[in-house]
């Protein structure tokens, strides 16, 4: 059982591939690999990578903001480019644009810069989590303003997804670096005790219900019939036929692993204007993948629906001519999550009830202990995020002392569940988009955009130049 990613990024966006837009240059800073001991280990260093962009920045004589992305867990140039809000609004607020990478990501390797030795075993891992995470930002923030002789230009930082939840921990661990924070579908609360287990898979069954009684109904009875056809004689010959795949060493398995993973992505992804983040995928691809099952064209071939829906996500620019489910290659550095999902990142998704559009099952977290005592024989602690960051009873909590910190939730996202959706304070404020998805707030603009989404970020903006506008007074005074 290989925990899920809670982000998405995999693909820049196109429009950034042009050689004339420049958005970053690449910048090192030399990070110590351990802020919480004094063993002499603790101070070797590494080389942490940021990319900033100083295009539209005013100036540290303006004390004019610093805008700060909260990398996420892989190469922070996909972040980069697929952040488009921050580039977007830099010229209104002048701000200088810094993205901070995650260590043990892109380039940011400890141990030399050898993600070999960096992954090797638990003791090298061990300095991966997000609390160095954080403390590295920490500390990359404070000397960035120094060497730039800023010191007095308000932070404000900015995250997606695990970067989301980053940007708002960053917020309440170091106040006195960032003013405040723009946290895009962070799932903060999603962690055993606090959200159902039952709760992602719900949302996903919900987003294909929504559009489809019979796309619903067609995925749902589709699970029992792959197992049904696997078991029968030249039973793999037909699937393998239906879903047209490459090699013959797949197992019934994967197939509905695939399967089960084009539907979790496409929910999450569900924007509402062509996009290639994760794949190249038209606009509303949920829709699309209904449209496919319920094409009349497929008769009663169950096989050929699903075929044509898996077709949305894996191949819609057709390119495609078979499938490989046994690719496990990792060519985006994502592979540090399957370590952070056995150590602090519990995060249960795995329930279905009877209900759901995936086959029923239970989440389990001896399932998650004994996959990750196979993989790295640690034992996980499901509790400590909760512990250093708090989550239970976290409206009675932050209203008492937190402050400036923009949680933005789509309901078609899966993390939703686990995203504060209702405002705790006039200052912690919850934004929520009936319609929206992943982050969809910190993507490119789009003509076609939605008013709704372009109402979102106005709304962002109008709170982000309110806690600049108050810091400049407090500045001032």
């Amino acid at each position: 059982m290989n925990p899920r990613f809670p982000s998405s990024i995999v693909q820049p966006e196109s429009l950034l591939h042009s050689t004339k837009t420049k958005l970053y240059q690449a910048e090192y800073f030399t990070q110590i690999l351990d802020h919480f001991n004094y063993h002499p280990q603790s101070y070797q260093t590494f080389q942490q990578r940021y990319l900033i962009n100083t295009k539209y920045w005013g100036g540290a004589e303006k004390n004019a903001p610093i805008f700060v992305y909260t990398g996420n867990e892989g190469d922070i140039e996909w972040f980069a480019q697929n952040t488009g809000f921050m580039f977007e609004i830099a010229p209104h607020f002048k701000a200088l644009l810094v993205f901070l990478e995650h260590r043990f990501y892109g380039k940011s390797i400890p141990f030399g810069g050898d993600k070999e030795v960096a992954y090797s075993n638990s003791s090298t891992l061990g300095y991966l989590s997000s609390t160095q995470a954080l403390a590295d930002y920490a500390t990359l923030i404070i000397d960035l303003k120094k060497n730039l002789t800023a010191e007095d230009s308000p932070v404000v930082v900015f995250g997606g997804s695990y970067g989301g939840m980053l940007a708002a921990w960053f917020r309440l661990k170091y106040p006195h670096v960032a003013i405040g924070a723009l946290a895009s579908s962070a799932p903060i609360l999603h962690f055993e005790g606090i959200v159902s287990p039952y709760s992602f898979n719900n949302i996903i069954t919900q987003d294909f219900k929504s559009e489809s009684e019979n796309c619903y109904n067609v995925i749902k009875g589709s699970w029992k019939l792959i197992e049904d056809t696997e078991q029968q004689p030249g039973g793999f010959d037909v699937l393998k036929n239906s879903f047209k795949l490459c090699k013959n060493d797949s197992s019934v398995g994967s197939i509905a692993s695939w399967l089960e993973t084009a539907y979790v992505y496409t929910a999450m992804t569900d924007y509402p204007t062509p996009s290639n983040f994760l794949n190249p995928l038209p606009a509303y691809p949920v829709k699309q993948m209904c449209k496919a099952i319920d094409d009349p064209s497929a008769g009663k071939d169950t096989f050929a629906k699903l075929y044509g829906a898996a077709n949305i996500y894996y191949n819609y620019s057709g390119s495609a001519t078979c499938f490989d489910l046994n690719d496990d290659s990792d060519p985006h550095g994502l592979s540090g999550w399957s370590w952070q999902a056995c150590t602090e990142m519990i995060l249960p998704t795995e329930g279905n009830d009877e209900k759901s559009i995936f086959p029923p099952s239970q989440w389990n977290y001896s399932d998650r202990a004994t996959y990750c005592k196979s993989a790295f024989d640690i034992v996980p602690r499901p509790n400590w995020a909760t512990t250093e960051f708090g989550g239970q009873e976290i409206k009675r909590v932050l209203k008492r002392f937190g402050s400036n910190i923009i949680f933005f939730n789509g309901l078609r996202d899966p993390w939703s569940g686990g995203g504060v959706l209702k405002s705790i304070s006039k200052t912690i404020v919850a934004i929520v988009a009936k319609k929206g998805a992943h982050h969809v707030d910190l993507r490119f603009s789009d003509k076609d955009d939605p008013e709704w989404l372009r109402d979102v970020r106005r709304k962002e903006i109008k709170i982000i130049q309110k806690w600049i506008n108050q810091y400049y007074h407090d500045l001032s005074h």
